[in-house]
């Protein structure tokens, strides 16, 4: 095993943003609650187009 398996990594930053770190006060709402919305949206969308 020679040189040519080392791995280096980045000595800094390199104007990569952490986005994780950087939203801490963010809505979060579960997937299924999301889907569910959707549908109720396109539901209502429909209903109100043939009525």
């Amino acid at each position: 095993m020679g040189k040519k398996d080392k791995i280096y990594m980045p000595t800094g930053m390199a104007g990569l943003t952490r986005y994780g770190e950087e939203l801490k006060n963010e809505i979060k709402i579960k997937p299924k609650y999301l889907i569910i919305f959707i549908g109720a949206l396109v539901i209502a969308e429909l209903v109100l187009r043939f009525v």
